[in-house]
């Protein structure tokens, strides 16, 4: 474990010998870390895919020197020498890499997945750039609580092309969030030179987001200390994100393994010429250390390395039964509460009076999203809370990305955000943030990423809002482990699992359906509350089992009592939550009735009422006297002209009409 850097003004920014000799071991231990898992992976003893740092040593560690344990990093693919130099120890990383059960994340999240917040590490990631509004996150958790704490964000220039990086950057930039933001220039964007992928300097980028931007020689540790320690100083007094450049070269190829035909060996000797430990060891003999310390250096480091290996080779595998672990954290049990009796009310009341009762209990719960404070929502639903909350409730650009990477970063800096996508269809722009971020930053860490966020979002077709605004997707959410999708269907259940939903521990999708905001019922109780994960039986059968959620909820009831008039009784159940799937209430009932509908506003084929027919053959296959149906959307985008579209979505009728079918059967 290494030892924290002690902060001083940059105007004192002069290391003392025992500091340069410390910056000196911090190097050493990443270059020795590097090559030696190098080694492993040639032998087959790493896994997977391997990114190193070799060459950089300095950027990373002399960034992370003025740095105290509270304040955060995000870094890469290329993430080993950044996690090394916040501090994070040699043998559970080693052990990491090996897959181990005892590595640093328990082997779930390997070379280019390293994280420990606890150590203000908030992970290496696999992709390119999404570190960058995870940073933002972060910074925005640390103003928000007022800590004076900063984050760095490590990228490669390559990320400079990535949508993200703007999109981070941007609203850094607006919310005068405490990032630095270091590109470490290695001069190549995977195999491709970085003059063939960027036309703009970064100086020019910085001064187009209105930030400031510092150059300095990525090779030089006291250099890239002394500058970064400067920029840290004036994030500490408030002052707002700031772009360095830290230009510096990877000896390696892009991957272990990579032919590296896009250079040659001329050009990669002559960088070593700058080799960032020579640098280093010029300032020591410069500084009077003299060279036995810088020796005895090296063979601490050795042994250190070495015993790390050893220690990984010595450990088990994760066992078998933890397959499962860590891909969700539990959940509290709750009750099904009471049925209200309330006053009447309306959907959008619901998700309102939610927001309010959770920002008014929590002080870690912040909303975040495109006029979502000053604007209340583009449909009135925060109205109010901006000024309720000051500082809370905050406005974004218009950038999904950034506005769920945020989310992710906050979650796992302690905060409860819940942010908002304005429509269901825009889930595409950040699809990267839910799939690769806030539904596996807790399993690839090992259970160490704490991710209790909700990214609200709603749909809803009927009111000729054409192909891009009338989507419901729950299908590509649900089918990504980790993530919860709740779609709840009357506003007293909007209420009771939007709160959930908000004090729950892991990453909810929040669905509403824009066509029922104005949709009214009892309002129950101030602590009501619903269990996710709980479908409930909202009408009671005996023929035909009728399985919906959402707006559709309200079709099937009104299908069930046009049926009881002929005498068929439907058993209605609204699955409320998508993911993870109730399956026993969907099994109970169709014991009891023998059939089985879904209905649901998603387009048919390889919907959630695939999933569900899935279920009834599989595991109710000897209860069924008739075929499973679904009534669903074809399989055609949502049209724009009315005819079409009322004749494309399923209703009360043509529900009706399939059940009736069924019960002949």
């Amino acid at each position: 474990m290494t030892t924290e850097a002690p902060r001083r003004t940059t105007a004192e920014f002069a290391p003392r010998p025992d500091e340069l000799l410390e910056m000196y071991r911090r190097m050493r231990r990443v270059r020795r870390f590097e090559e030696r898992a190098a080694q492993l992976y040639k032998a087959t003893e790493i896994p997977g895919f391997v990114h190193l740092s070799i060459g950089q040593e300095a950027s990373a560690v002399g960034a992370c020197w003025p740095l105290g344990a509270a304040d955060g990093i995000t870094s890469t693919h290329r993430g080993h020498g950044h996690v090394l130099a916040k501090g994070l120890d040699t043998a559970s990383m080693m052990a990491e890499l090996m897959g181990k059960e005892a590595g640093t994340n328990h082997g779930r999240g390997g070379s280019m997945h390293i994280a420990d917040p606890n150590l203000g590490i908030y992970g290496a990631n696999g992709i390119v750039g999404a570190g960058l509004p995870i940073a933002a996150g972060v910074a925005t958790a640390f103003r928000l609580r007022g800590t004076g704490d900063v984050v760095v964000a490590f990228f490669g220039d390559g990320a400079v092309a990535q949508g993200m990086f703007h999109e981070a950057v941007n609203l850094a930039a607006v919310w005068d969030l405490p990032v630095v933001f270091l590109c470490e220039n290695n001069h190549y964007s995977e195999f491709s030179p970085a003059e063939k992928q960027h036309r703009a300097p970064l100086s020019a980028r910085a001064a187009g987001y209105g930030i400031g931007y510092e150059y300095v020689d990525g090779n030089d540790v006291v250099a890239v200390a002394r500058t970064v320690s400067g920029v840290v100083e004036r994030l500490r007094r408030g002052e707002g994100p700031v772009l360095v450049e830290a230009e510096t070269y990877r000896w390696h190829g892009h991957y272990e393994g990579d032919p590296e035909r896009y250079r040659d060996e001329a050009e990669v000797a002559a960088a070593k010429e700058r080799d960032p430990l020579i640098v280093a060891r010029r300032h020591l003999a410069a500084a009077g250390v003299p060279e036995t310390a810088v020796t005895a250096v090296d063979t601490e480091i050795d042994r250190e390395i070495d015993a790390a290996v050893d220690r990984a080779r010595a450990l088990p595998d994760p066992a078998p039964e933890t397959l499962h672990a860590y891909v969700t954290a539990p959940r509290p049990a709750l009750p099904e509460p009471a049925a209200p009796t309330g006053e009447v009310f309306r959907t959008m009341d619901a998700v309102r009076l939610a927001l309010e009762h959770e920002l008014a209990a929590d002080p870690a719960v912040f909303v975040a999203g495109i006029d979502v404070g000053e604007g209340g929502n583009v449909f009135g639903l925060t109205r109010g809370l901006a000024q309720a909350f000051p500082g809370r409730v905050r406005d974004t650009p218009i950038s999904e990305s950034a506005i769920v990477g945020t989310a992710v970063g906050a979650a796992m800096a302690g905060m409860k955000p819940v942010v908002e996508v304005m429509y269901m269809d825009f889930i595409g722009v950040c699809f990267d943030m839910l799939l690769n971020q806030a539904a596996k930053l807790r399993f690839m860490t090992g259970g160490r990423a704490s991710m209790p966020l909700v990214v609200r979002t709603q749909f809803g077709a009927g009111r000729s809002s054409g192909s891009q605004h009338s989507q419901s997707l729950e299908a590509l959410l649900a089918h990504i482990p980790g993530l919860t999708v709740v779609m709840p269907s009357n506003p007293a259940d909007t209420y009771g699992l939007l709160r959930a939903a908000i004090q729950d521990p892991n990453p909810v999708v929040f669905v509403e359906n824009r066509l029922q905001y104005g949709f009214k019922g009892p309002r129950p109780p101030v602590d009501h509350l619903v269990p996710l994960g709980k479908a409930k039986v909202v009408r009671e059968g005996t023929d035909v089992t009728l399985v919906s959620w959402s707006r559709m909820v309200q079709d099937s009831l009104a299908a069930a009592e046009l049926l009881a008039a002929e005498g068929v009784s439907v058993e209605v159940i609204d699955l409320r939550t998508i993911a993870p799937l109730d399956r026993d209430t969907v099994l109970a009932s169709l014991a009891k009735t023998n059939r089985l509908v879904i209905a649901h506003e998603a387009v048919r084929d390889f919907g959630v009422g695939a999933e569900l027919s899935a279920l009834a053959v599989d595991e109710g296959f000897w209860h069924l006297d008739a075929p499973v149906t679904r009534v669903a959307a074809p399989p055609v985008p949502a049209p724009y002209a009315p005819a079409l579209e009322k004749l494309w979505l399923p209703s009360r009728d043509t529900i009706a009409d399939t059940v009736r079918r069924i019960a002949a059967v």
